[in-house]
């Protein structure tokens, strides 16, 4: 299984909440809480009348309500998945009667929030919401303790096991991830089962894939050879696999395109972030008094099928051959009480008739989508599927954050935090929180010091040579991985603010 393109985990389409948006009037505020992500609306700014859906609109309000949402079901998500990967070092451990020191939710420099002792171990929660860690006494870790380590050895101490022993406690935390996602994803699949829309449906397409040879109303059958079911894969199966032949359906008949560049590739270049829409009926929900569409006869409940000699029944063409021409007398063909009549317009300077149409929920019923339930057993083996091709997929996609395309689209808490519903939306929370699961046992692998990965790392080498690396060498490691990590993050922090200016997020 694949995931869509801004649900990573799986689930059915969310729906994003706009109760409150300055400067822009709905048809309905009924409908506020309706719009679909992956359908668009006709919408008016009342400052200037324009296209608000104009390829250079951007969002221009911030709704606090909306960041809280997000901020707190991503502080719930990366807290429990923090807990229990810092736990799985911390079961290891004590399996192998090695003392753990301190073990914090969140980072503590300075001061604790909270902290009380249990046993031998510290249990706190620090004020810095930066993932957590355990202090395993006798490892070289972030803490840098050499004073520590310059004591003779304790048979309590990591560095005085085994290294079969010290290369499990180091993989507890990845291990704990890993099945932690595979259990979600089962538990979400037996709760709410799975939703799909069959790939069945003709779509519309970003300009830049037009320019490539694909056209409005075309049908994806598949890629290089490969049939896809569903409309969810069209994305992502197009982001992860390289794919560098399309098969269409066109007019009836079968188009394979060829592309010289993989269609991932073409998506980070150009920074395409909805490749693919499904199409909707062009049906007005509200004529603004005295408009070009007023004048032009238009009324709410007109379906516009055509534009000048052209057919083009869907919203998505009828709105790109309204807006390109400007100024220009068009010929509309409309629907009207079961029969058709012929209008005429002239659209303004800014390729607009200033109308509305109603938001894709509107249609949700026009579309007849496959719904999944699975017993326990079949719901554990889905998951599994679910879990593996997810991990498969995020491995996948990460050739592209060698090319400087790809590496501008890294991102930190910002671009987490937006994936989750402008609600709460339990069975989305918990999707990304498996995603985020198998994300953080994959990050951790990485062979880099002060990562998991590296401490593995180390220990490999020492399982085979024979003998340990030295505590000096292990410790400028730790400080190089550090010193690496840094920047990273404010890199991945710039970009995050960069595209919250710029509506990188809408």
């Amino acid at each position: 299984m694949t995931t869509s393109p801004a649900n990573p985990s799986n689930g059915p389409i969310p729906t994003t909440h706009n109760n409150n948006v300055h400067g822009m009037r709905f048809m309905d505020p009924k409908l506020h809480t309706q719009w679909a992500q992956f359908g668009r609306l006709w919408i008016r700014c009342e400052q200037r009348r324009v296209n608000c859906l104009h390829p250079g609109w951007r969002a221009c309000t911030f709704e606090p309500m909306v960041a809280l949402i997000k901020a707190a079901q991503l502080l719930l998500s990366l807290s429990i998945l923090v807990v229990l990967h810092e736990l799985g070092h911390y079961w290891a451990a004590r399996a192998f009667k090695t003392r753990v020191e301190k073990f914090y939710l969140f980072m503590n420099p300075g001061f604790s929030l909270f902290k009380t002792q249990i046993g031998e171990t510290e249990w706190g929660i620090g004020w810095l919401p930066l993932g957590g860690y355990v202090k395993i006494a006798g490892m070289i870790d972030e803490s840098m303790d050499t004073e520590q380590m310059s004591q003779p050895a304790q048979p309590w101490e990591f560095r005085s096991k085994p290294a079969w022993q010290r290369l499990i406690i180091m993989l507890g935390g990845i291990v704990v991830n890993l099945i932690l996602g595979f259990v979600i994803y089962s538990g979400v699949l037996y709760t709410w089962g799975e939703t799909k829309l069959p790939n069945v449906h003709p779509v519309n397409f970003d300009p830049v894939l037009e320019d490539l040879g694909f056209q409005d109303g075309d049908r994806i059958l598949g890629y290089n050879g490969r049939t896809l079911e569903y409309y969810g894969d069209l994305r992502m199966e197009g982001f992860n696999k390289r794919v560098t032949e399309v098969d269409l359906l066109r007019d009836g008949r079968k188009v394979t395109l060829s592309l010289e560049k993989e269609l991932g590739q073409v998506f980070i270049d150009e920074g395409v972030r909805r490749p693919f829409s499904l199409l909707y009926p062009c049906e007005i929900a509200e004529v603004s008094p005295e408009s070009r569409a007023d004048v032009a006869g238009l009324q709410p409940g007109d379906r516009i099928v055509a534009v000048g000699d052209m057919t083009l029944p869907y919203y998505e063409t009828v709105r790109e051959a309204i807006q390109a021409h400007p100024e220009t007398p068009l010929r509309l063909l409309v629907e009207r009480g079961g029969k058709q009549l012929a209008l005429d317009a002239v659209p303004d300077s800014l390729g607009s008739l200033d109308f509305m149409v109603h938001p894709a929920a509107y249609y949700e019923g026009m579309f007849e989508t496959t719904h999944l339930d699975y017993g326990p057993l079949s719901a554990i083996s889905a998951g599994y599927s679910t879990a593996s091709e997810t991990l498969k997929d995020y491995v996948r996609s990460m050739r592209f954050l060698f090319t400087k395309s790809g590496a501008s689209q890294i991102g930190s808490l910002v671009t987490f935090g937006s994936i989750f519903d402008a609600r709460w939306n339990w069975e989305i929370f918990w999707r990304n929180t498996a995603f985020f699961s198998l994300i953080l046992a994959f990050m951790n692998l990485l062979p880099i010091p002060a990562l998991d990965g590296g401490h593995v790392m180390f220990t490999l080498y020492e399982m085979v040579a024979g003998r340990p690396a030295s505590e000096q060498f292990l410790e400028r490691a730790q400080i190089i991985g550090i010193v690496l990590l840094l920047p990273l993050m404010v890199f991945a922090l710039g970009n995050d603010f960069w595209r919250l200016f710029t509506g990188g997020f809408g």
